[in-house]
């Protein structure tokens, strides 16, 4: 089943994606920052979790406590979170016309849960993409690293970070794969760059999309 997507003339949908210890949440805090500093009005947040009801999925899928979850259930549990994000979070601030800045989304789930778990991956992105209503970021950025560079700084690792390096290299390749299929809506960016030039990089491609977005 092919899905069209859903892009929003109105505000402006960005996506930081990648794999753990990546540096998403840096790029995500610069980012908002800086345009908050040019007027823009910016909702930062992520997934999982990031809602009254996605608090209790996060902690069940990353305690560790939680032991062994069945793949698909654990798909469901990530894309019950997402409906309950783009529901009361994400779309109602692109229709205020605002930048939506999100530390993970759909491709997180057909990476990890899909590619990782080896699920079917066009399963997973059906029940995702139908949570979500299609909706699409206008940009995603995937901060691609080596899955062993990025793990080694976790010492109390959740359910997710703490699975084998053969898990997340399958999720990296899924990562790189969706961002090579369709190269207009994504930008891969070596996560081991300095910082600054990552900032800069993601603003360069950003810029021509803010002029749907309301200062």
């Amino acid at each position: 089943m092919r899905f069209p997507g859903v892009y929003v003339e109105r505000g402006v949908f960005v996506c930081l994606e990648g794999g753990e210890g990546s540096g998403k949440s840096t790029q995500s805090r610069l980012l908002r920052e800086a345009l908050e500093a040019e007027g823009f009005g910016v909702v930062l947040t992520f997934e999982p979790g990031d809602t009254g009801v996605g608090k209790q999925l996060r902690r069940i899928v990353l305690d560790p406590a939680t032991g062994t979850l069945s793949d698909r259930c654990e798909a469901l549990l990530y894309a019950a979170d997402k409906a309950e994000h783009v529901d009361t979070v994400v779309r109602p601030a692109l229709e205020r016309g605002q930048v939506v800045i999100t530390d993970r989304y759909v491709d997180s789930t057909l990476a990890y849960q899909g590619a990782g778990r080896s699920l079917d991956v066009a399963e997973v992105e059906e029940v995702a993409r139908w949570a979500t209503g299609d909706l699409r970021p206008h940009l995603t950025v995937v901060l691609d690293l080596e899955p062993s560079a990025g793990r080694g700084g976790f010492e109390g690792r959740d359910r997710i970070e703490g699975e084998s390096l053969e898990f997340h290299r399958r999720v990296r390749e899924a990562f790189v794969a969706m961002a090579a299929a369709s190269p207009e809506h994504y930008l891969v960016l070596d996560a081991r760059s300095p910082i600054a030039e990552i900032h800069a990089a993601i603003m360069t491609r950003l810029r021509p999309l803010l002029t749907q977005a309301v200062r």
